[in-house]
């Protein structure tokens, strides 16, 4: 089901210098297959037009306008996967008045039985590139309940190495370690991000979801009014305040040639938090 995420985004820098920063502001996670009749049921949102809030499907995915729900399917089958009609939900930032920026969207996967088949982490540079990192999972073992015996806390944990330039202030031979619990009441992202096996970076985006309506699209609007602008002026500022820290500077290489990564790896695991 849709949902509005209130919460705040985390960054620390571990080394060579300590910085941190912290901003708030409000998500959204949408069912692929559900876009036209949110479209009608919302005023101040809308799918593909213009309005006080908006979604559109060329800021994701293939980004060239066409429905997303096919080009999903077609990458999962692509990894093997096949949700035989199940539900896809995309989390990200919504347009507000006809701008977005989002650092990172994520693809959550389901199969018609409701297990949870894969995750896709779509990544965004402020080069106005993007890259996807791809997880198969385990259908046995993230399989969703119904009622009181649905897992409480159940996170998931997958790594892959860096293979999209992101900041320039950390070279492409990271790797990242997610975990990450699936949207519900509660919205839990953490990426610790290594080099050399030692700690870089940790990001965090923790929220609490709200019904997706007009009013509390509206409530949130006023509790955070500049949210996209702060989003993007942030990304500069920090940037800008590692230079001065003397943080080493990292050329952007070419773009992986393929849009999303396979990541072939052990299935990622659950465990309690």
């Amino acid at each position: 089901r849709e949902g509005l995420y209130l919460g705040k985004v985390m960054h620390r820098r571990l080394r060579p210098m300590q910085h941190r920063f912290v901003y708030r502001g409000f998500s959204v996670l949408l069912d692929l297959d559900n876009l036209e009749s949110l479209d009608r049921r919302l005023r101040l949102f809308r799918v593909n037009g213009w309005s006080l809030f908006s979604f559109l499907e060329r800021d994701h995915g293939p980004r060239d306008g066409t429905p997303l729900r096919p080009w999903i399917d077609g990458k999962l089958s692509e990894a093997g996967i096949d949700l035989c009609g199940g539900t896809i939900k995309l989390h990200c930032f919504p347009r507000i008045l006809g701008y977005a920026f989002n650092p990172l969207t994520i693809w959550y996967c389901y199969d018609s039985d409701q297990c949870f088949r894969a995750i896709l982490y779509e990544v965004h540079n402020t080069f106005g590139e993007h890259h996807c990192y791809l997880f198969p999972l385990n259908p046995q073992t993230h399989a969703v309940s119904d009622g009181d015996k649905e897992p409480k806390n159940t996170v998931l944990r997958h790594a892959c190495d860096k293979g999209f330039y992101v900041s320039p202030f950390i070279p492409m031979t990271a790797r990242y370690q997610f975990r990450i619990r699936e949207p519900k009441e509660d919205l839990l992202i953490a990426i610790h991000e290594t080099l050399d096996n030692e700690s870089l970076l940790v990001a965090t985006h923790t929220a609490t979801r709200k019904p997706l309506t007009d009013r509390t699209l509206l409530s949130a609007l006023l509790r955070h009014p500049l949210m996209m602008i702060k989003v993007m002026m942030g990304i500069h500022w920090e940037a800008l305040k590692l230079f001065i820290k003397g943080a080493t500077f990292h050329r952007r290489p070419t773009p992986p040639p393929e849009l999303v990564t396979f990541q072939h790896q052990p299935m990622a695991t659950q465990s309690q938090s």
